[in-house]
């Protein structure tokens, strides 16, 4: 199965410059915890999840409209491409602990979003034999769903033991 098949393609975006408070406007109002940051061309640079949100409020005591999206974005851009297949980008998603993928063109424009929902809302479908041939299973969801959850750094929960 191609991302194209799975991923949703009505997303919200904010701009790089813009205050978080814009960012955490979109995510409340369309009910998403990420949304891709653009550069002034259009093109992808990263995401900024809900998370990202709170720690940078908390992190740099102002309010979220002093303080900019790409103070507080992830740094690094984790992507793929509508025509991959899901195997792999799973295995992405596993290996980089991400819940969401931008699906990016040859230019680094946006062309939609891949998250584990998606993934586990098609699963969903498949067993109950609304989306014909199984290609989606309840086993590949749940790996997806263990490594993206599990603790970064172990060090940090034996701390907290």
């Amino acid at each position: 199965m191609k991302v194209s098949e799975l991923m949703t393609t009505d997303v919200r975006t904010c701009w790089i410059h813009e205050p978080l408070d814009r960012a955490a406007k979109l995510m409340w109002e369309f009910d998403c915890g990420s949304v891709p940051v653009l550069d002034q061309n259009g093109r992808v640079l990263g995401m900024i999840t809900d998370r990202d949100v709170c720690m940078a409020a908390y992190t740099q005591a102002q309010l979220l409209a002093r303080i900019p999206v790409s103070q507080a974005m992830s740094p690094e851009l984790h992507s793929c491409k509508p025509d991959e297949d899901l195997d792999e980008v799973e295995k992405r998603m596993r290996s980089h602990q991400v819940r969401r993928l931008p699906v990016l063109d040859d230019l680094g424009h946006l062309r939609g979003i891949l998250s584990l929902a998606d993934i586990a809302q098609r699963a969903a479908k498949e067993a109950k034999g609304k989306a014909g041939a199984r290609q989606v299973g309840f086993a590949d969801v749940g790996e997806t769903l263990a490594a993206v959850t599990a603790p970064r750094r172990l060090e940090l929960v034996a701390a907290a033991s």
